[in-house]
């Protein structure tokens, strides 16, 4: 099942998508509830609607999965050579910003301040259920559905933020893609390897060229692996989006500034268009605009030392 949410004649509405049309389903009806309802409206082209994002998430992690992605990277910021120890331990993530989604085909503004735009290839599992101190295979129950996920990035301003020791804040938190549409678990069974894995073809593109080609299988941890990570202590609700991480294999500049040691292809700039799609999922495909000048702070306050 093709779940989707749009606009058509100046109503939002969430649907079934069948072939190249969708079809409504009663209102009222979140794309979390859909999974097994009805569609009650005509068929509508695709082409007469304006896909939305496929939901509004309550919160968003973003995981780092791909081991070439993370080698690429950290060669491309600082020089440094294969991957953290610490990276094998856990699937780390972090918490980007939920208010911040774009829909499959809209413009995406550059971040206030930034010249270092940079794209990134993912797929994400949503939450259908709450759960918590999850395991593995518990966890599967608990995913509803995939999408995918460009987790846009300001490589100059998240530099500069990392070298704090806390973030990604600004670097990361103007502009997410989700879409286009939230594809139900079952429909991905069988692209499912003997290790838990999905096997799905990723490819980027920009400006209709390919940067990048991967699979999904070669993450180094399941999302029931991370769904059950993320739930450790704490819970996970429906509605929950956990991006994969980067793909490998030019699923970002960044990684192929690391392996060509230099920038090439340059940073993304306005009038780019980039173009993910992921197999059994669909494609996402959004053009970089101008965005706003930032709005001028002054630098920290250096304060005394001395105490009363």
């Amino acid at each position: 099942m093709r779940i989707a949410t749009y606009l058509h004649e100046g109503r939002r509405h969430c649907g079934v998508v069948e072939d190249t049309v969708v079809r409504a389903l009663p209102e009222g009806t979140s794309p979390l509830d859909a999974v097994g309802a009805r569609p009650v409206g005509a068929a509508v082209p695709l082409s007469d609607v304006r896909l939305l994002p496929p939901l509004e998430p309550p919160t968003v992690r973003d995981f780092v999965t791909f081991e070439e992605h993370v080698e690429g990277v950290r060669r491309s910021v600082d020089g440094a050579a294969g991957v953290p120890e610490q990276w094998y331990e856990a699937p780390t993530f972090y918490f980007t910003n939920p208010y911040a989604v774009y829909g499959p085909y809209d413009d995406v503004p550059v971040p206030p301040g930034s010249r270092v735009l940079d794209f990134e290839l993912e797929v994400a599992a949503v939450i259908g259920k709450e759960g918590r101190d999850l395991t593995p295979e518990q966890a599967r129950d608990h995913i509803v559905g995939y999408t995918v996920l460009n987790d846009w990035s300001a490589r100059d301003l998240q530099s500069a933020e990392m070298r704090v020791g806390l973030g990604p804040c600004k670097g990361k938190d103007t502009a997410t893609t989700l879409g286009p549409y939230l594809v139900t678990a079952d429909e991905l069974e069988r692209y499912r390897d003997a290790d838990g894995f999905l096997r799905l073809a990723l490819t980027a593109q920009i400006n209709g060229e390919v940067v990048g080609k991967d699979l999904l299988s070669h993450m180094s941890w399941t999302f029931e692996e991370m769904v059950a990570y993320a739930s450790r202590g704490t819970v996970v609700r429906p509605g929950d989006v956990l991006g994969s991480g980067t793909c490998g294999n030019g699923g970002c500049l960044a990684e192929l500034w690391g392996v060509r040691g230099r920038q090439d292809p340059p940073p993304l700039k306005p009038g780019d268009t980039v173009t993910l799609t992921v197999e059994g999922i669909g494609t996402v495909s959004n053009t970089v605009v101008p965005g706003p000048e930032p709005v001028p702070l002054p630098a920290a306050r250096r304060r005394p030392r001395e105490r009363p």
